[in-house]
Formats: C-alpha cells, sequence, structure tokens
C-alpha cells in the first residue's frame, strides 16, 4: 500500500467515525439558524427600525454550513456503505445524475 492510499484511507476512516458529528452539527446549525431568525423578526416586530442586513447574511452563512455538515454525513455514510461492500456501481451518486 502506497503513502497516499494509506492516507486516503485514514481520511475515509476518520471521515466514517465523525459521522454523528456531522449530522449534529447540521441539526444543530438549523436550530440556530431559525432561532436567530426567529429573534431577528421579534426584536424588528417591536422596533421597526432595527436593522437586519448583516443579521441576514449571518442566517444564510449558519444555514451554508449547516448544508455543508450534512453533506459530509452523507459523504461519510457513503464511505462507510462502500467500505462494508453494501453499495454497488449502479447505485452511486453518478446513476441519479447528481
Amino acid at each position: 500500500m502506497t503513502a497516499k492510499e494509506e492516507a486516503d484511507r485514514r481520511f475515509a476512516e476518520r471521515a466514517i467515525r465523525r459521522r454523528p458529528l456531522f449530522r449534529a452539527l447540521s441539526w444543530i446549525g438549523v436550530a440556530v439558524a431559525v432561532s436567530l431568525t426567529a429573534y431577528y423578526a421579534h426584536r424588528r416586530y417591536q422596533d421597526p427600525h432595527f436593522p437586519l442586513g448583516a443579521r441576514v447574511a449571518l442566517v444564510v452563512l449558519i444555514l451554508l454550513n449547516a448544508r455543508q455538515n450534512l453533506r459530509q454525513y452523507k459523504f461519510a455514510t457513503l464511505l462507510a456503505a462502500a467500505r462494508s461492500g453494501s453499495v454497488d456501481s449502479a447505485s452511486g451518486p453518478a446513476s441519479r445524475g447528481d
């Protein structure tokens, strides 16, 4: 096994181990974004001059981070399935047209 193959194997093992973390971070990110949105909406309702510009950008960035964590979770799930041999080439992402 070459050094690159060994590094790739370690990377895949680490991603598979962190799969639950990626899922939790995704859910936490969505919860934080929803909470901030509700808070900012309440503040805007109380004070119509409450500035929202940067706050909306912050919420969007949090949601984008949650989306990336979800993609990492899905990738780790796919790696785990490929390692166990339960995924064939016909059911991979390329066959879905992604």
